[in-house]
């Protein structure tokens, strides 16, 4: 991974400051700027949730968050900046749980196939866990992903 490029990688509890992101991320040689964010869903099909907790194996998870920028560049060798952020805690109907951003000089350099590719492997490896508060009570959300070789 090139060091001259910017890269966010990040676990926090406080809220997720997106403009800050992009700024951070962001080189004087970009056009594009994609940003993807989760957030607190409150309603899936008939159930709804109240709030999401989530924890985190915060040494692992910033190790894993450092592969998935390494690999990020790798497949997408003309983006510019990264960043990779979870947060971790309560969290509220309609906050960003996470973010993933990528900057590059043109739209068409890769940057949305690599903020894609961020958030899925994000979700595959990451040791993250998710609980969901409902009005009935609180569950574990179980992922389906097995890790392979590499992860």
């Amino acid at each position: 991974m090139s060091t001259a490029e910017p890269t966010v990688i990040e676990i926090t509890a406080a809220p997720i400051d997106l403009n800050a992101l992009q700024r951070a991320v962001t080189t004087p040689r970009d056009g594009a700027v994609v940003l993807f964010t989760g957030t607190v869903r409150g309603q899936t099909g008939d159930v709804e949730t109240i709030q999401l907790e989530y924890e985190a194996y915060t040494e692992m998870a910033l190790a894993k968050l450092r592969q998935i920028a390494e690999e990020m560049r790798a497949r997408f060798p003309l983006i510019h900046g990264i960043a990779l952020v979870q947060r971790v805690g309560a969290m509220e109907v309609g906050e960003p749980t996470v973010a993933v951003v990528v900057s590059a000089s043109h739209r068409g350099d890769g940057a949305f196939e690599a903020a894609r590719y961020g958030i899925d492997r994000l979700k595959q490896i990451v040791p993250i866990w998710k609980k969901e508060v409902r009005p009935d009570g609180s569950a574990w959300v179980e992922g389906d992903y097995m890790p392979a070789v590499g992860d």
